[in-house]
């Protein structure tokens, strides 16, 4: 599976929201600045990204767009789905193919629906609040706890 650049430049500007929002809105020209993006093609990839539920924005001299929902409830497959759509590693067969053969559906079952599987639960099981908890203790902008 390869993501496009929507996919990509699209979580690195949820993740730039999550982290810089503290619950205001964030112009757009300051993430695409952050972010060393194009404003036109951030407004393409928030317009999809507003359509699925996941920002909300605001016009004017005070506005930008806030995230849809607690980072800490939305998960980067959630992101990755709005933009990419479906993240199967093969598409389904068109519907006027003969019906597959033992050997491809034992290849379906045991690989490409494994790995789906895998891919599906591993960005489901990670929030933008995870994310920007790790961006800024990278940025060590959070000190470290230590549990004894």
């Amino acid at each position: 599976m390869k993501l496009s650049t929507k996919g990509r430049y699209g979580l690195r500007a949820m993740l730039d929201l999550a982290v810089h929002s503290q619950g205001a809105h964030v112009p757009i020209n300051l993430i695409a600045e952050r972010q060393d993006m194009s404003v036109s093609y951030l407004e393409h990839l928030f317009s999809l990204l507003k359509k699925s539920g996941l920002v909300r924005s605001v016009k004017g001299a005070q506005g930008g767009y806030m995230l849809g929902r607690p980072a800490d409830r939305m998960q980067v497959g959630d992101v990755l789905r709005a933009l990419e759509g479906n993240l199967a590693l093969v598409e389904d067969a068109p519907d006027n193919t003969p019906a597959p053969d033992a050997l491809s559906r034992c290849i379906r079952t045991m690989v490409w629906d494994a790995v789906d599987l895998r891919i599906n639960r591993l960005v489901d099981s990670i929030t933008l609040e995870e994310l920007a908890e790790e961006k800024r203790a990278l940025d060590g902008l959070v000190e470290p706890m230590y549990h004894i």
